[in-house]
């Protein structure tokens, strides 16, 4: 399964996921995902991990604009602490992250991140 994706889920079912990439986006509102930047590198982002012998990929679905831009939004906190969606995180085998692309940098930057 390379690529599984939740919604909104608490921050404990986060620790020790199997999967060795994890991208946060914006959750999905009148069908489509509410923030721009999500839209526009989900295309390359599904592409590349729904590839032959692609890495798994965890997606997580932040909530709707208003929950996501409160301070108190649970993703912006640690372990995590991200600041903008998509955000897009490399882990080691230990779930340390590694790696971030944030923004449209993920469609400059997926390549190399999944290579390194």
């Amino acid at each position: 399964m390379p690529i599984r994706a939740l919604e909104k889920p608490p921050l404990s079912d986060l620790v020790g996921v199997p999967e060795k990439f994890v991208i946060f986006y914006s959750s999905v509102v009148d069908g489509q995902l509410w923030c721009p930047y999500c839209r526009d590198v989900e295309d390359r982002v599904q592409k590349t991990f729904s590839a032959e012998g692609a890495p798994d990929l965890l997606i997580v679905h932040v909530g709707d604009r208003p929950e996501w831009k409160t301070p108190d939004a649970i993703y912006r906190k640690e372990p995590w602490s991200v600041t903008g969606v998509p955000t897009l995180i490399k882990l080691d085998s230990e779930g340390k992250e590694i790696a971030r692309l944030s923004g449209t940098k993920i469609l400059n930057g997926l390549d190399e991140i999944i290579r390194d």
